[in-house]
Formats: structure tokens, sequence, C-alpha cells
């Protein structure tokens, strides 16, 4: 175990709430009318269980924080969060892209257990299975209101919903931000086909400060998953120009913010002591975007990449009532551990119907332990692509990808190992020194591949349209054309 003080810095930022006039009124999840009083047990339970808040970014680059090393991006409030609380350094995300990733957040289960190894689109007919079981789903039957803000990405159809996932209210976009048809969802239904990008951090935060007042009196969960950064980028007057960055620095700088509301309004009403707040990212930068694409720090590529870049992601935790301030936790965790870990602070039981890939992080969280396991399995598009164990890393053969306007190009390799104590970096190639090592990763990554064995089939993303009426047209009119001539 590895536990160790740290100081992040501790600024003061004070910024008034910008509205949009044009947003659509606020809903604020109050439980319907009829509903029951709380009973005597349920007060006695109440004042004992942790209230939960998940706020999941996307995109955001492990070189992004303050107290991840960033110094031209102001985050006050989220490095207080690490100063009071515990700063991850080697946390992970499930998968380098977007929709994997919030599955494997949300069951606890690598996201190719439910054939999601791809983003979901605007043209997508299929979404996360109805048969998974979310933290939502977990929480629920103990009394907890559960409420989602934000980015769903998960399927937009209504059976995927958030309501039907487990969650009572949802207010957010069901998909990123840089799609087709860009909708406020309110429950089930579009609340506002008019969606003001640079409000969209401030219209989230309303809601999720909103939600949190209507349930102060009892345990809650709140998952609140801000579209930005991810392209296209875009800050709130309030943020243009706040940073030292260009505008992809004003937009986390406004996320920050956010997180201040947050713990302002938690701190107005007496309950931040017993609320546990998390802040993580779903995957690393989108680097191929430049200088709206964020910045991994020292860690090798981004998202859409296995190296530790496209995974690796920042992540910090505060819960004054049961976790020692000023922890630094740097062995291997995940965002599937928060299952299993909610599941343990609160009595839930884990289903015991299917396998779950996370690990309690109890004693991680209170400075007393470490992860019951260290191993890790890299899985993009359906391909196994590297192994952790401990501090090494294998990584398979890659062919390469020349790039694309949406895609960083990166060169083919061979078979790589690294240690990631040493060179997180990922630049020191050690397979040639040590190549029993590698073997013994090697073997162990298919093992615990196998293990995940029979998986279901991919789910389809979407088809390809049938353009051969514009083939047709080119060939009729060149052949007319061609009649034609002199």
């Amino acid at each position: 175990m590895k536990h160790y003080p740290h100081a992040c810095l501790i600024l003061t930022l004070c910024t008034l709430l910008s509205c949009d006039p044009s947003a659509p009124p606020i809903a604020i999840g109050a439980p319907p009318p009829g509903t029951p009083p709380t009973t005597a047990t349920q007060q006695r339970n109440n004042a004992t269980t942790p209230s939960i808040i998940h706020i999941f970014v996307d995109d955001l680059g492990y070189g992004d924080l303050g107290c991840f090393g960033a110094t031209d991006i102001a985050t006050p409030n989220i490095d207080r969060l690490a100063a009071e609380g515990i700063k991850f350094t080697e946390f992970y995300s499930a998968s380098a892209v977007c929709s994997p990733s919030r599955a494997a957040l949300l069951t606890g289960r690598y996201p190719v257990r439910m054939g999601i190894n791809e983003v979901f689109f605007p043209e997508s007919f299929t979404g996360m299975p109805p048969e998974e079981i979310t933290i939502a789903e977990l929480l629920k039957p103990l009394g907890y209101a559960t409420g989602m803000v934000g980015k769903w990405h998960l399927g937009h159809m209504e059976r995927y919903l958030p309501l039907n996932q487990g969650f009572e209210s949802y207010y957010g976009m069901p998909y990123s931000n840089d799609m087709e048809s860009a909708v406020y969802l309110s429950g089930n239904e579009v609340d506002s086909f008019q969606v003001n990008q640079r409000y969209l951090t401030q219209t989230y935060t309303r809601h999720a400060t909103d939600f949190i007042r209507a349930h102060a009196g009892e345990p809650f969960f709140l998952y609140l998953a801000h579209n930005m950064p991810h392209v296209p980028i875009y800050a709130s007057p309030d943020f243009v120009g706040s940073s030292e960055r260009g505008l992809y620095g004003d937009v986390v700088q406004e996320l920050d913010w956010s997180v201040g509301q947050v713990m302002q309004t938690l701190d107005s009403l007496g309950i931040a002591e017993n609320t546990l707040v998390i802040f993580s990212s779903d995957n690393g930068p989108w680097l191929v975007m430049e200088d709206h694409g964020g910045s991994a720090g020292a860690l090798r590529e981004g998202k859409q990449y296995t190296f530790e870049g496209g995974m690796r992601v920042p992540t910090v935790a505060r819960w004054p009532a049961r976790i020692p301030a000023g922890q630094v936790y740097d062995e291997l965790a995940t965002q599937m551990d928060w299952m299993p870990t909610f599941a343990a602070l609160t009595g839930a039981e884990l289903p015991a119907d299917r396998p779950i890939d996370g690990r309690d992080l109890t004693a991680v969280l209170e400075g007393t332990g470490e992860r019951a396991d260290q191993g890790l399995l890299y899985i993009f598009a359906n391909e196994l692509r590297a192994y952790r164990h401990g501090d090494y890393k294998v990584k398979l053969p890659y062919r390469g990808f020349a790039g694309s306007p949406g895609m960083k190009a990166v060169a083919a390799h061979d078979t790589l190992l690294f240690n990631l104590k040493d060179d997180p970096g990922e630049q020191n190639n050690l397979l040639t020194s040590e190549p029993e090592r590698a073997r013994a990763l090697l073997e162990e990554m298919h093992r615990e591949y196998d293990g995940l064995l029979p998986l279901p089939e991919q789910l389809v993303i979407r088809g390809r349209a049938d353009h051969s009426h514009y083939d047709h047209v080119r060939e009729y009119l060149a052949r007319r054309d061609g009649g034609n001539s002199d």
C-alpha cells in the first residue's frame, strides 16, 4: 500500500452564475405527490448512509488539472477534493472511448461483456441492455433517490434511457454534443430542440444543484456527466478568456466552477460531511483535436488508444466522514470498482447472477489497504490490446494507423513491455531485456481474457447508408453528356 500526503493548490474561484435566457425551466426531480413520508428506520439509515455524487467529464486529459500538474489551467475546487480526500494517480477507465467506459462505470463490468465496444450514434437502435444492473438499480431499493444529469450515451431509444436503468429523474443530452439532433431530454421526452452549448455546463450545474436540494433529507445518488470538454467546446461568457490555455482551458475552468457549485450546495445544506464526491473522466484527451483536445501530460497518446494516455484518467474523491485528507493512492484502480465499493459502503447486495469485474475500494478510501487485484485488461473495439499486472504492462503488436480527421496517427509497433512505475510515458521497451516476464504476462493476459468467455456478439451500432442512387445519377449524367458531345 502506498498512501502519502500531498499538497494541491487551493484557490478561491467566485463567479456569478450566468443563466441562458433560452434555457427551459428546471425540473428538480422532487418526489411526486403522494410519496409516503420517510419512516423512522429510514431516518436512522439516512444519518449513516452516505449520499454519492459521481461527476464524470468527457475527454479530460491526465495533464489538465492543477493537482495533476497543469500550470496553465486553474482548478481550485477539484484540487480541493484531492487535498481534502484522495487522489488516484493510476486510475483507469475500462475503455479509451465514451460509451463502453460509461457502461463499465455504471455496471462494474467490462463493456465487452455487454457487447458494447464502440460509441452509440443518433442512428443507433441499440443501447446498454436493460438486463444490466446499474449503480442506480443497486442503490434504489435501499431508499436512495437516484438522479442523472448530463450526457447519457448508452442508447437513446426509450427502453435504454436512464429512467429504465434505475434513475428516477434525468435531464441532459442523450449522446455526444458533436452528433446530429442534439437535444435536451427531460425524462424520456424532448424538452428542447434548442441547445445553446455555451451554457451547457451551467445548465447541468443548475439541474444538479436543484436535485441535491430536493433530496437533502435522504440518501441520494447523483450521476452528473458533463459533455465538456468533448468537442465542440464552448464556455459561457463568464469564462471565455479566463485561462492560460485558450478556450480548452476556459472550458475546464468552468467545469471546476461547477464542482465548486456542487460543493457549496452541499455545505449550505449541511450534508457535505457524509457525501462522497468523485470526480473523473471517461477516457483520455482527444489529441487529434490539437488545442481543443487537452493534454495527457507525461503519458503516451490519448483517446482511442490503449497506451496510458487513452485509459489512465485523473480521479479524485472526497468524503470527510470516512476518507482521511491528503491521501495519494498510486496503485491500479478502475471505474469498474465503484459499483462494488458503493455496495460495500451501503450494504447493498451485488447481483449474484453475473460476474462483477470491479473490486471494492473501501480499504483504499480509508487508507487501510490496497485494491485486492492488480490486473487490468485493455480492450478496444472488441480487440484485446494489452494487459497490466502490478507495475508491468505488456502490449500486443499493433499494425499502426495513418491518421484521419477524427483519429490521431500512431505508428505500428511490435510487442511492448513497460515498467509503468519507472516509465509511465511508455518510452522504454523492456521486451528484449526481460523476455520471460513478457511471456508470463502474455500467458496471464490470455487466461484472464479467456475467463470472460463466452462473450455476446458486438452490438450493431449503425449500418451503412445505401447511396447507390447517387452513383447511378453520376453514371447516367456521364453517359448522357458523353453522348451529346461534339
